[in-house]
């Protein structure tokens, strides 16, 4: 069982505390160099596990991971169980793509009886660890149980949708997009990531008002594009979805998923040869299941153009 170290009270200790809230103050006001000074004087008073991880969050804000990682090591020494500080340590494995170090570090500290907010941003940083592991199922469990009903951290939000498309759990992965076009709706990617799930869920019409929003803040966004072609043509509306995915791949031509689209539009067009062209690329740029079998239905005997 991980203790923390046994430490002497200071009679500075109330003085410290009152020079760290004005620190965390200025934090708020996004004033961390100036915040700094004031956490270096609590310390000085009362060199503290809590005062140093308090100096952590100006050197997080400052994007200096070089002295997070120094004042949260610190911190830790003088208390082996400090919630903030044992984050702090993981977010620096974290940045540092230590993702096996980050999940450890974040369990360890959540095993230790890590409560309250603390708690919640152990289990995020913990899934987006898990996230980048490709251990889907566990990070999306520590997703939710962290967010909960919460939509302050973009990120994690964005992060869990991800992953609940990945899972093929659509109507979940719709539910998030759906939060992060209200608290950020003038982000292009929450629309038509929220109009795809809406397609994948056979909901084209609903999926076309929603990329509207998206191409009304980019008429050439060439994914938002690419899903509505695939939408317009499941409606039937094949030559609207033809213009748009020609567009779509003049922007991005590495685009397999748009790629696909086309040539089921060529084929139904009955242009085999320009189609399996297609999908043969698609094939070789990946990301896109179906394809191997539309080829083997669609281009046997075809070689692909070298």
């Amino acid at each position: 069982m991980v203790v923390a170290h046994a430490q002497i009270a200071s009679p500075f200790g109330p003085a410290a505390a009152w020079l760290v809230d004005e620190g965390d103050s200025l934090l708020r006001h996004n004033k961390p160099q100036k915040a700094l000074l004031k956490f270096n004087e609590a310390l000085e008073l009362d060199p503290t596990a809590t005062n140093y991880a308090a100096r952590a969050r100006a050197w997080i804000m400052l994007d200096r991971m070089d002295r997070v990682l120094l004042d949260a090591e610190q911190a830790l020494k003088l208390d082996s169980t400090h919630a903030e500080a044992n984050h702090q340590r993981a977010l620096y494995a974290f940045r540092s793509d230590d993702f096996r170090l980050a999940d450890r570090l974040t369990t360890r500290a959540l095993n230790n009886g890590a409560r309250g907010r603390w708690r919640d941003k152990l289990l995020i940083l913990r899934g987006e660890s898990r996230a980048e592991l490709k251990r889907a199922s566990e990070a999306i469990a520590d997703l939710k149980a962290g967010l909960g009903d919460r939509t302050d951290d973009l990120a994690a939000l964005k992060t869990l949708a991800r992953l609940l498309d990945g899972t093929s759990d659509h109507a979940a992965s719709l539910a998030v997009l759906e939060k992060l076009c209200v608290v950020e709706p003038g982000d292009i990617g929450n629309w038509t990531n929220r109009g795809f799930e809406l397609a994948s869920l056979g909901r084209h019409q609903e999926a076309l008002a929603i990329y509207a929003k998206a191409l009304a803040m980019d008429k050439d966004e060439p994914t938002a594009l690419s899903n509505r072609a695939w939408s317009l043509m499941e409606l039937g509306r094949k030559e609207e979805a033809l213009s748009d995915v020609q567009r779509s791949l003049r922007s991005y031509p590495a685009n397999a998923f748009a790629l696909r689209t086309r040539a089921l539009l060529r084929i139904g067009m009955g242009q085999r040869d320009k189609a399996c062209e297609d999908l043969h690329l698609a094939r070789v740029i990946g990301g896109v299941a179906d394809v191997p079998q539309l080829i083997a239905k669609h281009c046997a005997g075809l070689e692909p153009k070298r």
